[in-house]
């Protein structure tokens, strides 16, 4: 089992940044795949970015939607993974997830574990 806690979301302006976190506890947090997704109002839940377990070159992705604007990360001696999100635009609104899996996939049903999400909303 691993429980998964987000924090850092906040109401902001556009071309702001924010960075959020999720920390785990539970099994060996280096042993799994760390991805972020997040759920618009009357949208399904998406992809935004994916960090494979660990070593010193990690497996990184990103959704289109936000490929040289965020950024992952993970230090695996906090348990912790990070998104790092610049430039923000009204359209990154969503509650954002932090989810566990063995792989880092993309798909929603590829994930194990989910934190309870962190709420973003970025103004105009």
């Amino acid at each position: 089992q691993v429980q998964l806690v987000e924090s850092g979301g906040g109401l902001v302006q556009a071309g702001d940044s924010v960075r959020l976190s999720c920390a785990a506890s539970g099994r060996p947090f280096s042993t799994y795949a760390m991805s972020w997704f997040r759920q618009a109002p009357g949208k399904e839940r998406e992809f935004v970015a994916t960090i494979s377990r660990s070593g010193s070159m990690p497996y990184i992705n990103y959704a289109d939607s936000v490929q040289g604007r965020f950024t992952i990360s993970r230090d695996n001696a906090k348990n912790t993974v990070y998104l790092n999100m610049n430039s923000l635009k009204p359209e990154d609104t969503a509650v954002y997830y932090c989810a566990a899996g063995m792989r880092p996939r993309t798909g929603v049903g590829d994930y194990t574990y989910w934190g309870q999400g962190t709420q973003v909303t970025v103004s105009s």
